[in-house]
């Protein structure tokens, strides 16, 4: 029977050093990339943990935000095809906030929410806030996701767009902040990005108005 461990610190018990990468095999490498980890680290007990192999996924690193007319109490959400969502039994068509990737490492996450507003909904970015930054399944795959919020003036948002070399189809829509947080409640919103955002914006609405 394993004695159980009492965590007396909110503080990290571990770090980077406390895990020994053996080896790192790329199996994959195409529009994402697939990599074999043989690795091994610290364990809670004391001691070292055996060998073992780990897939990760990684696609990079994305940046998204939420266009949000404070004036009019308004967000602006775009609607596209996902063929994760297809292939998870979602709505294929899935209704979110503006993201995109980091092209490249120099590229910063504000650059990234700049370019892809004017790229998916033809909006120009006012004063950005930053929302929070989360591992989108850290368990297998590597990408980080930066979360912002922008203010917007909402009667410029209409339209289709999309970059046609990517083979982006996107709609935009623009509604009243109640009704995007009643779709999340009911389930119509099943994106992370967009549920982490306008929960964040049902918090702090009041003092974007206020600014």
């Amino acid at each position: 029977m394993k004695k159980a461990v009492v965590c007396s610190s909110l503080e990290p018990q571990f770090n980077r050093q406390d895990i020994e990468v053996l080896s790192t095999q790329t199996v994959y490498d195409g529009f994402f990339k697939m990599v074999k980890y043989r690795l091994r680290h610290k364990l809670f007990a004391g001691g070292w943990s055996g060998e073992f192999e780990r897939e990760l996924f990684e696609r990079g690193h994305a940046a998204a935000v939420l266009p949000y007319d404070s004036k009019r109490d308004q967000v602006v959400l775009i609607e596209q095809f996902r063929v994760g969502a297809m292939a998870a039994d979602c709505q294929p068509w899935q209704l979110e906030i503006i993201a995109g990737m980091l092209d490249h490492e120099e590229e910063s996450p504000e650059q990234v929410v700049h370019r892809e507003a004017t790229e998916e909904s033809g909006l120009v970015l006012g004063k950005t806030e930053k929302i929070s930054r989360y591992l989108s399944s850290s368990g297998g795959c590597s990408e980080v996701l930066d979360i912002f919020v922008s203010d917007v003036d909402s009667r410029l948002a209409q339209g289709i767009h999309g970059v046609a070399s990517e083979s982006e189809d996107i709609r935009v829509h623009v509604v009243s902040r109640n009704q995007a947080y009643q779709w999340l409640e009911s389930g119509k919103i099943e994106n992370a990005a967009t549920i982490i955002a306008l929960q964040w914006l049902q918090l702090h609405y009041q003092r974007l108005q206020q600014a």
